[in-house]
């Protein structure tokens, strides 16, 4: 099969097995622990950002996601920087390339849901290149040896939701023991990013902080995924929300009824600068 390339390996995370597994031991956190009355934690939210600014977050996500509960089969993974207008994409088949080594894709699946949606079908050397999956992959290798993925660009509109219903039925259908991701950062705060509503300084970043970011943590806590899309669109709060918001769905299908959010930060955490973005972990469980 032919295999995806893992195009910001070394640059936005480290290149090599050896680098990324002391990276995620570094990331290991008692303090981001896992629900402790979680059943199954059968889906999450995690950042995309480098990994020194949100791996920490991420990485924590997504071991909780495979301590609890039976072994996965699959991994659903929405992500992409998507406009409402956006066509849907997904890969269908191959290989996509890890430090840790190449996860595969569960084409049974995808094959189904292409027979349903409109997609833009990527290959392994035909793709939209992009972060907010990639990131998470090394991650999902490294916890779920084994596993296959199913990675979906959704747009942030109503179909977001029905694709990831579907996806969960089919992996249900199938007998598959299916996890759920969705990548998304929330506010991009800053000159570059042309959006300082609040001007600059502490003021700005404590707004961003308590108000605007958590209007859209709160409608991903109630897991109210049409609330995500609609807040972030009206807020800019949300980059990807369509991604968000099929997590919420996909995972609400497997059976989750709870969530919590396990962490919160922004890059000025970790680097002070006028322009600054907000990461959330938020896991999904019955």
């Amino acid at each position: 099969m032919l295999t995806r390339p893992a195009d910001f390996a070394g640059t936005w995370y480290p290149g090599t097995e050896r680098e990324c597994l002391a990276a995620i031991r570094s990331f290991s956190d008692p303090a981001l622990s896992c629900p402790a009355d979680a059943q199954a934690i059968l889906g999450g939210i995690v950042p995309h950002a480098g990994w020194a600014f949100s791996g920490k977050i991420a990485c924590n996500v997504i071991r909780c996601l495979s301590e609890r509960g039976e072994k996965a089969d699959t991994v659903l993974i929405f992500g992409h920087h998507m406009r409402p207008r956006s066509t849907n994409l997904l890969m269908k088949e191959g290989l996509w390339e890890t430090p840790f080594g190449a996860l595969e894709i569960d084409s049974e699946i995808t094959a189904l849901l292409i027979e349903e949606f409109d997609f833009e079908v990527e290959t392994a050397t035909r793709y939209v290149q992009d972060n907010t999956i990639e990131l998470q992959l090394p991650f999902v290798r490294h916890f779920f040896p084994g596993v296959r993925i199913v990675p979906i660009g959704p747009a942030p509109r109503e179909e977001a939701l029905a694709i990831a219903r579907r996806a969960a039925e089919y992996c249900l259908r199938l007998g598959r023991k299916a996890r759920v991701l969705g990548s998304t950062d929330l506010t991009h705060y800053g000159p570059s990013y042309g959006f300082m509503p609040k001007g600059d300084g502490t003021q700005a970043l404590e707004w961003v902080k308590t108000v605007q970011d958590r209007a859209v943590i709160q409608h991903m806590l109630r897991m109210d995924a049409r609330g995500v899309i609609r807040e972030a669109l009206q807020s800019q709060n949300a980059c990807c929300s369509g991604a968000a918001a099929a997590a919420i769905a996909a995972a609400q299908a497997l059976g989750a009824s709870h969530a919590e959010e396990i962490a919160y930060t922004t890059s000025y955490d970790v680097r002070p600068d006028s322009n600054f973005v907000g990461y959330v972990g938020v896991l999904y469980y019955s």
